[in-house]
């Protein structure tokens, strides 16, 4: 049972950590990796699948679109824990912290790392285990800046460093995020934005695991002997997962006085498309309300080729995503102080198949 949990985990960190591994293109089907640069580790926006990146705010703009960061007001900090695919053993932290600075920037610094658990150690010699246990870690860490240049659009970009690791192996890698929003409307109640991430070098894996030892034997009559020697391999390079996000929003204000419409009660509708370099394309849809923005609920569909095939057993096999389509959340921010602080508690829930879906929480402070 444990190996049968190993080998889950290391498939699901390998191939699944997105849901899918094939591309919309064939001809680049497999050839990424660093694929937890595309799992979302924040609970309000996964609340509404990822959909509503022109209208982002704050550090989780990182994510989605990093000039929503520049909407920053004094200081953000964020802090999110995801139980990803219920089962598999896997966890992912996330932090992070933007600070306004000058009139209209805001500098952002965020790490997400992932918690594969322990796996235990096989061989060709010994492919039962008994060998011990290791543990695989990933990190992404974040240095953005994004700045607002007019009263409607807002643009900013993200530096990152990638990092996937065993005792005996490493990967090193960099990448830039940048994108742009824009507002508009007598409410501003109009949002766009379009987003490019992942844009980097291909990275490679270097370490002793790359090695191995043999010995040679002479077969002479006269002068037998045998001596031992290591062999140094090279891995192939692997391109990062790079995309386009284009999206928009609009917000409904639903109650109005004598002075005009009011922003008590808010529903917000966005939807967005995601060209992706190595998976299917996908297509994302959100509905928001919120109250005062104190309280807000949200849900969201995630839709991809295939993913809703039914009947037909070929077209159900090209499901490439454990992500089934719907998702869901909530948050509750509590204002406090004479500076209008606040402090804000996240959930989400995205369904899946298999696996027992993706929880996560978070909690963030405004102050």
């Amino acid at each position: 049972m444990n190996r049968n949990l190993g080998k889950i985990k290391l498939l699901v960190l390998t191939t699944a950590l997105t849901g899918s591994v094939f591309a919309g293109n064939p001809e680049r089907a497999g050839q990424a990796g660093a694929s937890q640069l595309l799992m979302n580790p924040y609970g309000r926006s996964s609340g509404w699948a990822g959909a509503g990146q022109a209208r982002s705010r704050g550090i989780e703009s990182q994510f989605l679109n990093i000039a929503g960061t520049a909407f920053t007001k004094r200081t953000e900090v964020n802090f999110s824990r995801t139980n990803w695919l219920v089962g598999s053993g896997i966890f992912m932290n996330a932090f992070g912290l933007t600070q306004h600075v000058g009139e209209t920037g805001a500098i952002g610094f965020g790490v997400v790392a992932i918690n594969a658990g322990k796996i235990e150690k096989t061989t060709e010699v010994q492919p039962e285990g008994g060998l011990g246990t290791f543990s695989p870690s990933f990190y992404n860490i974040s240095l953005s800046y994004a700045k607002g240049f007019s009263d409607n659009i807002y643009g900013g970009i993200n530096f990152k460093i990638i990092s996937e690791q065993i005792s005996d192996l490493s990967a090193r890698g960099v990448a830039i995020d940048a994108g742009i929003q824009y507002h508009t409307g007598k409410m501003d109640q109009i949002h766009f934005g379009i987003s490019l991430k992942n844009v980097g070098p291909k990275m490679f894996y270097k370490g002793d695991g790359l090695t191995a030892q043999t010995s040679v034997k002479s077969t002479s009559a006269f002068n037998g002997f045998e001596y031992d020697y290591t062999i140094s391999n090279r891995s192939a390079g692997f391109e990062l997962p790079a995309l386009i996000n284009i999206g928009g929003a609009y917000d409904f204000y639903v109650t109005k006085d004598t002075s005009g419409w009011l922003k008590t009660h808010r529903v917000t509708f966005a939807a967005n498309f995601t060209s992706n370099s190595f998976t299917n394309d996908n297509y994302l849809f959100g509905l928001e309300y919120s109250w005062k923005d104190i309280l807000m609920i949200r849900g969201g569909l995630y839709t991809e080729k295939y993913i809703f095939k039914k009947g037909n057993e070929d077209l159900k096999a090209q499901r490439m995503t454990a992500f089934t389509g719907p998702t869901a959340g909530a948050t509750v921010e509590i204002p406090f102080g004479e500076k209008k602080s606040t402090f804000g508690v996240d959930y989400s829930y995205r369904f899946t198949n298999p696996f027992g879906g993706v929880h996560t929480f978070g909690f963030r402070i405004n102050l």
